[in-house]
């Protein structure tokens, strides 16, 4: 029950901020909108105020705000109305209504790191050599080196911080080493063997070889509290990092060094949810910031249908000097959306696959 609900406001929550920016933007050049709707699909209720009907819908999987004069199809009948048809504006003008979409969720992922940093304060990954994580089947496993064990020394130097771990593993050459670790307020001496391994990468690619012992450091996280200046600073920083991180993942990808298989849908969203929401609200809100960066540079790929694809004819437009014929867009329109379906079930497949283990 708490990954639907934790899924629902989580998708729904950016899923509006999405289609708000659109909606502003349109009301902002005073283009007529006819319908707002979170979800696809059948209406479940809505009430219509002023010119515009605000509908929540069966399908929580996206949204759309629909404008007067907005579809290939409806152009001409808009020519009737131009003052409020979305075609007949200016194309600076419609460019920022479609941008506006994207935009507003890089923007909110910056509010809400802002409102953590603000409240919460600044993340401080503090130095330790306590192990977070042994790795199966590896030589600190052999060892008898368990999670929470605190590195106190090696070969009789001490290790002050993370690093002093790395390197005197690296620099072993492979002959066994002497740990003395702290465990459970019990100081135990251990021998361990290091094993040459590949090193990889965030995207899973193998970067170089050496020596290593199969542990990860605990990750011990505080919170030291700052100002709304540095708050502001760090929460565009670490949208800017989320942003350099799902732009080089899309890269990744198409040099095919993440796998497709690795792409998930809206299941996988939902078990991520779910676990974040158990986490404490601190996680949930981080996995928010994440994953409206994600939709906001999704949306502005150049596939039609998508944000991006309307942007990249409006900038043929703004080149030609007048818009692609309503052939051209419809037929667009039809391969992007074939795209999209394709694609959709390709990640409910991977997402299932997880599931069971294929």
């Amino acid at each position: 029950m708490n990954t639907l609900v934790s899924f629902v406001v989580v998708l729904g929550i950016l899923i509006f901020v999405h289609e708000l920016g659109h909606f502003l933007f349109a009301k902002l050049f005073k283009v007529r909108v006819l319908k707002f709707s979170l979800g696809f699909g059948p209406k479940l209720f809505g009430r219509t105020i002023g010119e515009t009907e605000y509908v929540i819908s069966a399908f929580p999987l996206g949204g759309y705000v629909k404008m007067f004069g907005e579809n290939p199809d409806e152009q001409e009948e808009a020519a009737g109305e131009k003052a409020v048809s979305f075609a007949h504006k200016a194309v600076w003008q419609r460019f920022l209504i479609v941008f506006a979409g994207p935009l507003f969720n890089l923007l909110f992922s910056v509010l809400l790191f802002f409102l953590i940093f603000s409240f919460v304060g600044l993340p401080d990954s503090r130095d330790t050599t306590r192990v977070g994580q042994v790795n199966l089947n590896s030589p600190a496993a052999a060892a008898d080196i368990q999670v929470d064990d605190i590195i106190l020394s090696i070969n009789g130097q001490p290790t002050l911080q993370w690093m002093d771990v790395l390197n005197m593993v690296k620099d072993s050459k492979g002959q066994e080493l002497s740990l003395q670790v702290l465990r459970a307020d019990k100081e135990l001496q251990l021998g361990v063997t290091p094993s040459v391994d590949m090193v990889k990468n965030i995207f899973g690619e193998e970067v170089e070889e050496r020596y290593m012992i199969g542990i990860v450091k605990a990750e011990e996280l505080f919170y030291t509290p700052t100002g709304l200046i540095g708050a502001f600073a760090a929460a565009c920083s670490q949208t800017w990092m989320y942003i350099s991180l799902t732009v080089m993942g899309f890269v990744k990808l198409a040099q095919q060094v993440i796998p497709v298989k690795e792409l998930g849908g809206p299941i996988l969203i939902a078990q991520i949810a779910g676990k974040q929401m158990q986490a404490g609200w601190i996680n949930l809100a981080y996995f928010m910031g994440l994953l409206s960066v994600n939709l906001g540079i999704l949306n502005l790929l150049p596939i039609p249908v998508l944000d991006g694809g309307h942007l990249v004819f409006l900038g043929v437009e703004a080149v030609r000097r007048k818009p692609m014929t309503e052939k051209i867009q419809i037929v667009a329109q039809q391969v992007g959306m074939a795209f999209l379906g394709t694609l959709m079930i390709f990640v409910f497949y991977n997402d299932i696959a997880r599931i069971f283990g294929w």
